[in-house]
Parts: C-alpha cells; sequence; structure tokens
C-alpha cells in the first residue's frame, strides 16, 4: 500500500510540475513492479491522474481569479473537448484489445512500448523545438480533431495523454513549457474524466483494493500540491531540462516493461 502511495506522490508532482499528467510515470513503475494487473494499473493510475489534474486546475484558475488576471487556460477549451471525446474511444479501443488478446501481458507489452515512443518522440520534439518554426493552429474543427487523437491515446495507455499534449502545444500554439503545461493538465482533466465516466457507466471496473485506491487519489492530490508549488518556482528553462530527463527515465522504464511483459 505504501509503494501505491509513493508512486502516486512522485509521480503526480513530476506530472503536474512538467505537464505529463503523471500516468506516464505510474504506469511504467507499477507495470515493473507488477503489483496488480495491467487493467487494474490502468484504472487505478487513471484516477489518480484525473485526482491531481483536477487539483492543479482549480488551484490554477482560483489563482488567476484572486489576481484579476484573464482566465487563458479555458481557451484550450476546443482541444479539451476533442480529447474527452477521444479519452472515451481510447478506453473501448483498450478494452477491446484486452478481450481478443490470447495473452493478457500483449496488452501491457502493447502500452509500454506506445509509452516508449511517445517518451522519444517528446525528447525529440523537446531537444529540437528551437530549430522549428511553430505553426498556429486556429481551426476549431481541427482543434477538435487534434484534441480527439490526444485524448485516444491517453484513455488508451491510462496515463493522461501529457508528452502528446506538450507536443501539440509546442508546435500548433507556440507555448513555452510552462504555460503548456498548465494547458496540458486542463486537456488532461477532461480526457482522464471522460474516460473514468465510461468506465463506470458500462460497469467495466477492474477489480482493485479500495486502499489502494484511495491511497493513489491521495498521492495524486499531495503530488498535484507539490508540483505546483515547485512550479511557480522555478524558470522554464529548468522545467524543459526535468522534462528531457524525465522522458529519458521512462524511456528505460517501458522497454524494461516490455522486454520482461
Amino acid at each position: 500500500m505504501l509503494v501505491f502511495f509513493l508512486v502516486s506522490l512522485f509521480a503526480s508532482a513530476l506530472g503536474a510540475l512538467c505537464g505529463i499528467g503523471g500516468g506516464i510515470v505510474m504506469r511504467p513503475v507499477l507495470d515493473t513492479l507488477r503489483l496488480a494487473d495491467v487493467e487494474t494499473i490502468s484504472f487505478l493510475s487513471g484516477c489518480a491522474v484525473l485526482a491531481m489534474s483536477a487539483y492543479s486546475v482549480a488551484a490554477g484558475m482560483l489563482a488567476q481569479k484572486k489576481r484579476g488576471e484573464k482566465q487563458t487556460v479555458p481557451g484550450m477549451t476546443p482541444l479539451a473537448i476533442g480529447a474527452a471525446f477521444g479519452g472515451v474511444a481510447g478506453k473501448l479501443l483498450f478494452g477491446i484489445l484486452i478481450a481478443r488478446a490470447a495473452d493478457p501481458a500483449l496488452a501491457g507489452r502493447a502500452q509500454a512500448l506506445c509509452v516508449a515512443l511517445m517518451a522519444v518522440l517528446t525528447l525529440a520534439c523537446t531537444l529540437l523545438r528551437g530549430r522549428i518554426k511553430p505553426r498556429s493552429l486556429e481551426s476549431r474543427a481541427l482543434c477538435l480533431l487534434a484534441g480527439f487523437a490526444m485524448g485516444a491515446l491517453s484513455g488508451f495507455l491510462g496515463i493522461g495523454g501529457g508528452p502528446v499534449n506538450l507536443i501539440v502545444l509546442f508546435f500548433f500554439f507556440g507555448m513555452d513549457t510552462k504555460p503548456a503545461a498548465r494547458a496540458s493538465l486542463y486537456i488532461i482533466f477532461f480526457s482522464q474524466g471522460a474516460s473514468l465516466l465510461y468506465t463506470l457507466l458500462t460497469r467495466s471496473v477492474p477489480e482493485f483494493l479500495p486502499a489502494a485506491l484511495a491511497l493513489m487519489v491521495l498521492g495524486g492530490i499531495a503530488g498535484g500540491m507539490a508540483g505546483r508549488w515547485i512550479h511557480k518556482r522555478i524558470s522554464g528553462k529548468i522545467a524543459g531540462r526535468l522534462l528531457v530527463g524525465l522522458m529519458a527515465l521512462i524511456l528505460a522504464l517501458s522497454v524494461y516493461s516490455a522486454a520482461i511483459s
């Protein structure tokens, strides 16, 4: 139980700090430790990510309101709405894969490899961002489509989709690391919320220990608080370096998890 809490706490702190959601850290770690089956890990990590993103978004909006600042994150609402529908589609795809896979471990291996690919893409985009001119995505239809793709990955992997969100926000909205992190958490909240609602409505919640769920949600909120506190006290350059280091670690964990599945 302590391991569930600590993994959720540190992953959520890093997720809130870098805008990656935290699930992309929880999944490889919990898969490697073999603390539960792939469906349960996906559900528990999704709940923790939802709790962390809900706190981070609410706290950020409240702080902006107190300072009398313009609410900038809701400008990402078309992306977030698309991500909500995508989150349900991704969850449905994961359920089909689990049901039809001859070996349930194949689903976990597929997820691990997808996470590794996302880590590679995020690393490359972060390191090469200065050489690529960002574009301006203004069409609402394209924003909805991009959000759908981001949410589908989030729902399928149960990780929040943060790295993909950051890539889209970097190159299609020209955001720096810290604003992109805040916007990413807003999008994650919608996608994970829709994914969890779908799971509840279809009664496809896997078996889990209630204590594990409570501790992971608690760790998600506590991690969100810690990550937000650190986020306000570091520069965008340092946040970018942390993101690069984190993606390298996730890549190594994901490859190892896929190898032992």
